[in-house]
């Protein structure tokens, strides 16, 4: 019959309707008689790998810290080597325009004091009244005119170098306390590529602006950079523990520093062999206005084009940095950076404009991969309460045998020929490096870890177990077998059933 349903069909649109509906779940809820495999996911569909850089940018608390340290990175760039040029406009002598920078790493003689300082003070406002106080410093230099005032060069270099060195060491704890221990690396390889990125427009700013205008603009801008900075870090908002040190006496206190660094082997072959090598880098310092004056024959403003060069090779280093430490640890991307020190002096021998370039290039990449393989190194193994001592005796350790140098390469460079000197010094940080590598063990990549989540701008620093700088990885630590735990304390693997309470 025309229109009636075929035999067995339920009578009704409503009937048909809820009995395809009853079938629809019932295939919802029963499994498949036929096997059905899994068709590919696009690409799109998969999570995306975080990039390490990008997720400690995102932090509120970093990005603050990055915009101050922006300013005044780039007063420094500007300022430092444009102090030296002044000294050798005025004086015309390579030996007195190196000793400038001797001036400026002389003071690291007071580290282990200015450390125990820095550690007795909360991080941020003490950061932000050490800028003001290196923005007050420079206004001496206003007053150079002529010759006679060399003088008040390397009394401000010399202030400057104390100022340097405190704001490294509480800059070292900053990080500590924004940044979690799994993004150190890399928010070390940021700062580091920022600093060297602003060597390809600030020395050539710099010389520009002291060739136009006079040193005294630079001294201007240096105060700007740095108020800025005072200005930007102090916006960020976080809660830190009281420090206190009642029952230890003060020499106890201020050689504590220097204990760890002993005490510790990973940081103690990294400050040996490092220390070594700076002992010859130091001799650069001088001898590349020799280089410039007596090897390319130019005048000693050129020393800026190539610091510029080098730059472009710390930019390259910075961005690498993190990828190294994760490779190889810090030790081992310290050791790649003094031993990338080596072949670049021995180019510098043979005074060819081009081969110069390379040179410097090369030494430009050993510098990021240095200080981030370092200063990761340092954050990573050493208590929060003991950081600014350690960081500023670790900058003491590493910078005394290089002030030696340098002004031992002022005296030297009017004696002996430069391309000696720049021999002996490839030598010695090639043997340094391979000291450095054959320790890499000591610190071994660390694994790969997801970012903890980001915490607020104003939240609290995270609890440090047994209160020796120990970090758990991830988020409260990692699985270790059933119902097992592994995290890191003081440096050293600890296994358990739970993680440490900050008590034990």
């Amino acid at each position: 019959m025309d229109g009636a349903p075929p035999v067995g069909a339920p009578v009704g649109g409503v009937s048909r309707r809820k009995e395809d509906r009853g079938k629809g779940a019932a295939a919802r809820t029963r499994p498949s008689a036929r096997p059905r495999h899994p068709r590919p996911r696009h690409a799109a569909h998969h999570p995306r790998r975080r990039d390490p850089m990008r997720t400690v940018l995102r932090r509120p608390d970093f990005r603050l810290l990055f915009g101050g340290l922006l300013a005044s990175m780039a007063a420094e760039s500007i300022l430092l080597l444009a102090l030296a040029i002044w000294v050798k406009d005025l004086t015309g002598s390579d030996g007195l325009a190196g000793a400038t920078i001797f001036a400026v790493i002389a003071p690291m003689t007071l580290a282990p004091l200015v450390g125990w300082i820095v550690d007795r003070y909360p991080r941020r406002p003490f950061f932000v009244a050490a800028n003001l106080a290196t923005a007050v410093l420079l206004t001496p230099l206003l007053a150079v005119r002529d010759r006679t005032d060399v003088w008040i060069i390397y009394v401000v270099a010399a202030l400057y170098g104390l100022s340097y060195i405190t704001l490294s060491a509480v800059l070292s704890g900053l990080i500590r306390q924004l940044v979690p221990v799994e993004l150190l690396a890399e928010a070390n390889g940021v700062l580091q590529t920022v600093r060297q990125g602003l060597r390809l427009v600030g020395p050539l700013a710099g010389a520009g602006l002291y060739a136009a205008v006079g040193g005294w603009m630079l001294a201007v801008i240096g105060m700007v950079g740095f108020l800025s900075a005072a200005v930007v870090v102090g916006l960020i908002r976080t809660t830190e523990t009281p420090r206190t040190g009642a029952g230890v006496r003060w020499p106890a206190e201020v050689s504590a520093g220097l204990r760890h660094l002993a005490g510790e082997p990973a940081l103690r072959r990294a400050l040996l062999g490092y220390g070594l090598g700076s002992l010859a880098m130091g001799f650069s310092e001088s001898l590349i206005f020799a280089y410039v004056d007596q090897g390319l024959r130019r005048d000693a403003a050129f020393v800026g084009v190539l610091v510029t060069v080098q730059g472009v090779g710390g930019l390259v280093g910075g961005l690498l940095s993190p990828a190294v430490v994760r490779r190889a640890g810090e030790v081992g991307t310290l050791a790649t950076g003094v031993a990338f020190f080596g072949p670049a002096s021995l180019a510098l021998v043979y005074p060819n404009l081009w081969l110069g370039f390379v040179a410097v290039l090369l030494a430009g990449v050993s510098l990021p991969l240095t200080m981030v393989g370092l200063h990761t190194l340092i954050q990573r193994r050493t208590p929060p309460g003991l950081l600014g001592r350690v960081a500023a005796a670790s900058e003491a350790v590493v910078s005394g045998p290089q002030a030696l140098s340098i002004g031992a390469g002022a005296l030297l460079v009017g004696v002996l020929d430069y391309r000696v000197l720049f021999a002996l010094i490839g030598v010695a940080t090639l043997l340094a490096g391979g000291y450095l590598w054959r320790g890499r063990t000591l610190s071994p990549p660390p694994p790969a870890t997801i970012p903890a989540p980001r915490r607020p701008a104003d939240g609290p620093a995270p609890a440090d177990p047994a209160g020796a700088g120990g970090q758990w990885r991830g988020a409260g630590g990692q699985r270790a077998g059933t119902g097992g735990w592994r995290g890191e304390a003081g440096g050293q693997e600890v296994v358990g059933t739970t993680p440490p309470s900050p008590g034990r």
